[in-house]
């Protein structure tokens, strides 16, 4: 390897140790000299040690590396061991982050830096944040602990293995995607319970419901059904949290559009600002209100971070709504855009409004797309406010419903004069 190349690594091998040292050396600052087996100038010579022996490999063969490797191990972990004697503890972290250096710092000269320097800064969090980490472990409760493991094996177990394709004769039913979302919904209620936990209700709702926005406010609005079935008292709070989800459904149409088709921004920017407004207005006055009732602003309390059960059933249910809509589309044909886009908004807006910025102006008119966008999002809108009723929480669904009928109604009137110079 060049020396021009060699150097800025063994810089970094050596900036490694310094990191993971700088937290090291803090954690036993009170300690006198000598009495602490490794310091801020052990772990930075522990990390350019590990850069030099990868050059060494470099010109000799890997064996070296592994010996020197396996050298270091043994020095260090004799000297902790005379440590933890001496103090009469047993902790291995201090071992196992001086391998660590050593490895990073070899890595940092035969691998990727970016991987080098991004493992070493994980390293130095969790070694920073052990009085944080462990008082949070303390708390976990048996189920939190169960439904993490869950969603860890549905995400990086199961996920991988299923057909990432179609398996009907209409190229909608994607067992991937299905259990895809699966996960989102599941993963949303587990944010939502843990942002509850640490942040309260409101604040927690609130930021439950924006985030999984981001995903799919669908999703959202679902999971919020749900949790006002089981605690009707709450459906307030939690028709709030869904109506914030849904503006972002609105933002995010707009970002879309912005994206991909500038030219379907003019119609579409004042209909999303009106409608996403006023659901962002309500939805906040709902989740922060403050009018003096208890039992109008209960307190939450969760008992499981999810139901699996009822994860898979909502995600079968959407793709099902997407199946009818698919076999819809089909049987009207690709003029009825306006009858797909209702159908369509159903259950997703994302899918339309991508379909509708790559076809204007070149296979449909500008104010077409605009409007088929529009009905899309005003059922989507729709259905969410129906969601809960069919759950089975009708106060949820009436306060969804007063508002999104606002909305909507606010949005098209936005939209009229557009359409008016269209027509003119």
């Amino acid at each position: 390897m060049p020396a021009e190349d060699l150097f800025p690594r063994l810089g970094v091998a050596l900036a490694i140790g310094l990191l993971i040292g700088l937290e090291r050396g803090w954690q036993a600052r009170d300690e006198e000299e000598g009495q602490r087996t490794a310091g801020l100038r052990t772990y930075a010579m522990s990390g350019l040690l590990g850069g030099i022996a990868a050059v060494l490999a470099s010109h000799t063969g890997p064996i070296v590396l592994g010996l020197a490797f396996i050298t270091f191990t043994g020095a260090f972990g004799a000297f902790a061991w005379l440590e933890a004697q001496a103090e009469k503890t047993f902790s291995v972290t201090g071992l196992v982050a001086g391998m660590l250096t050593f490895a990073l710092g070899a890595y940092a000269v035969l691998g990727e830096l970016e991987v080098a320097i991004a493992a070493a800064v994980a390293a130095a969090l969790l070694l920073a944040l052990k009085q944080p980490l462990h008082g949070w472990l303390r708390r976990l409760t048996w189920i939190e602990v169960r439904a993490t493991l869950i969603l860890l094996a549905m995400t990086f177990l199961l996920l991988p293995v299923l057909p990432d394709r179609p398996i009907d004769p209409w190229n909608v039913l994607n067992p991937a995607e299905i259990w895809l979302l699966a996960i989102i919904i599941a993963g949303l209620s587990f944010v939502g319970y843990i942002a509850v936990r640490v942040m309260g209700d409101k604040a927690g709702i609130a930021l439950a419901a924006l985030a999984g926005g981001l995903a799919s406010s669908t999703a959202t609005t679902l999971t919020f059904a749900r949790l006002a079935h089981e605690h009707r008292e709450a459906s307030a709070l939690l028709a709030g949290g869904a109506l914030l989800a849904g503006s972002v459904m609105f933002v995010r149409i707009g970002v879309v559009v912005a994206a991909l088709n500038t030219a379907l921004l003019p119609p579409l920017v004042p209909p999303l600002l009106a409608a996403g407004t006023i659901m962002l207005a309500a939805g906040f006055w709902l989740v922060w209100r403050r009018d003096g009732k208890a039992e109008e602003n209960p307190p939450l309390k969760l008992r499981n971070p999810f139901d699996l059960g009822a994860a898979l059933k909502l995600a079968l249910f959407i793709a099902v709504i997407g199946l009818v809509a698919k076999i819809v589309s089909d049987t009207i044909g690709d003029a009825g855009v306006f009858a797909v886009a209702a159908v369509s908004g159903l259950a997703d807006v994302d899918a339309l409004t991508l379909s509708m910025a790559r076809l204007a102006p070149a296979s449909v008119p500008v104010a077409t797309a605009a409007t088929a966008i529009g009905i899309a999002a005003g059922i989507n809108t729709a259905v969410k406010a129906v969601m809960p009723v069919a759950i089975g929480s009708p106060r949820m669904g009436a306060i969804l419903g007063i508002v999104s009928a606002v909305a909507i109604a606010a949005g098209a009137a936005s939209y009229l004069p557009f359409i008016a110079g269209a027509n003119g």
